[in-house]
């Protein structure tokens, strides 16, 4: 059997019933800083608030009067269930969307607003996948893949029709969010048939790389575990016929960590005053990557605003760590001598920079350590204020890039435990979900004393905690295999110096 004709598919998808023609637009600020002319597909202005109902409505278009008569079945937890649950309201055929039990319940109440019946089983899109696949030969419904099907993929590039209609004259790249490869694998089959020149770049979060992994191994890679910060691109194995139109069109692949997504979020308002969600930032945060890392200058960059279906309460953290993803903050550990002018002295130093954060906890009678953060413009000015304090006698370390001190240290400076013996400073990460706290609390050994413990939620984000525990030498084998039956992904912390400075 041929493989599908990408351009024909593309050239006759239906998808202007629901989806509009997103605007092309110019980031001033982003390109000036970039020193290139970035243009932002914005797709965040959908009606659904994301390119997913291209693919849904498409699919949907194509099937047969008796197969809409029986009514469709997805499988998600965010923006491909909207375009679904829209889809299928304008067709006026059922809809079952089975989402996991972890799903915000706002997102829940969007896709029951447009008249999709939602199930809500198991902890996860896995195990909301197998069950809607079940539900599919049970109730003789037509499943409606979010990635890994030839009409999605054709929906999904009428986004690259469109940018290439809207911008005839040269393209250096255009950047795509991946997750399941739907919206790159459309955009490039259309975009490298016409414009073979311009470079198809994708853009994934670092912990969830499925793409660039499959891509570098020349076959489907399965991840164990991904990221879930960008939820919406948060895929542990891409389709396999996005994987075969990658392996045939795509350039490279960038990969992007929270801190430069948070930057990229704060980019995008800056610019249009519009707040993207962490997956519909991707692509904004791959393009600044791409043109540092090839020193580009000059040139069209166009990026895919592929989202903005973000939870409200996650601002708060993506405004704490974008000022470090810009690497506009930098987080400092300063000790003081405990004598008088110090302060003067070190505020001095600073100059006329913003402080953007303060803690100060009394050490001993002969020094204080500050915890505190400061504007700057690039990470070459952090590393010049570093030098400049070392040099006038105040010891400095610079944690701008230490993940306990980012996460934790900040916001627990408050004293030292002085008689706290064999303790052992662990950071833990898990997928935020209901009973992953109380998973973890079960786990321990109930005999080790917890001498410290912080814990930060995030919405749909990772749950992080800081723990300390007293552990005796001689049960360190039992420890250790208490962290392998946890599972979750640890780090040993207690020989980092914001510990030792602040907290030990």
């Amino acid at each position: 059997m041929s493989p599908p004709d990408y351009l024909e598919r593309i050239l006759n998808a239906q998808v202007y019933d629901v989806a509009i023609e997103s605007p092309l637009e110019h980031a001033p600020n982003l390109s000036a800083r970039l020193h290139n002319r970035l243009l932002l597909k914005r797709e965040d202005m959908q009606p659904v608030f994301s390119f997913k109902l291209r693919g849904a409505y498409n699919k949907m278009a194509h099937l047969s009067a008796q197969a809409l008569k029986r009514g469709v079945i997805a499988a998600s937890a965010g923006n491909h269930a909207q375009g679904v649950a829209l889809a299928a309201q304008k067709m006026g055929c059922r809809a079952v969307i089975v989402m996991p039990t972890t799903t915000p319940h706002i997102k829940v109440q969007a896709v029951e607003a447009r008249g999709a019946e939602v199930v809500l089983t198991g902890d996860s899109y896995d195990e909301a996948y197998a069950h809607a696949r079940e539900l599919e030969k049970e109730q003789k419904l037509t499943f409606v893949h979010p990635y890994d099907d030839p009409d999605v993929i054709a929906g999904q590039g009428t986004v690259g029709m469109e940018i290439l209609r809207q911008h005839p004259k040269p393209i250096h790249a255009i950047f795509c969010t991946v997750g399941g490869g739907g919206l790159i694998s459309g955009v490039a089959a259309y975009v490298k048939r016409l414009r073979p020149d311009i470079r198809i770049i994708g853009v994934e979060a670092a912990d969830a790389d499925a793409m660039t992994r499959s891509l570098a191994k020349g076959e489907r890679v399965r991840l164990a575990q991904v990221g879930l910060f960008a939820d919406g691109a948060a895929v542990k194995l891409v389709g396999e016929e996005t994987f075969r139109l990658c392996k045939q069109y795509v350039d490279e692949m960038v990969l992007v960590d929270t801190d430069a997504i948070c930057a990229a979020i704060k980019d995008v308002f800056e610019d249009t005053r519009s707040i993207l969600e962490p997956a519909g930032a991707l692509a904004i945060a791959g393009a600044k990557e791409y043109a540092a890392r090839h020193k580009l200058r000059d040139k069209i960059l166009v990026a895919v605003a592929s989202g903005a279906n973000i939870n409200f309460d996650r601002l708060r953290f993506v405004a704490e760590r974008a000022e470090v993803g810009e690497q506009r903050e930098a987080v400092l550990a300063v000790t003081l001598p405990e004598e008088p002018g110090a302060y003067k002295k070190f505020i001095s130093l600073i100059g006329h920079r913003n402080i953007t954060e303060f803690n100060y906890r009394y050490a001993d009678p002969r020094e204080a350590h500050v915890f505190v953060g400061v504007q700057v413009h690039n990470r070459a000015e952090s590393q010049r204020l570093v030098e400049s304090l070392r040099a006038h006698g105040l010891p400095t370390l610079d944690l701008t890039d230490d993940e306990m001190a980012k996460l934790h240290v900040r916001h627990m400076v408050g004293g030292h435990a002085p008689r706290v013996d064999n303790e052992l400073i662990y950071r833990f990460t898990f997928p935020e979900r209901p009973g992953a706290l109380m998973k973890f609390l079960q786990s321990m050994q109930p005999d080790w004393n917890i001498s410290l413990f912080h814990y930060r939620n995030h919405g749909a984000d990772y749950g992080r905690v800081l723990v300390g525990m007293q552990v005796p030498p001689d049960e360190m084998a039992e420890f250790r295999a208490f962290l392998e039956r946890l599972g979750y992904e640890y780090a040993d912390e207690t020989g980092n110096p914001a510990y030792r400075m602040f907290l030990g």
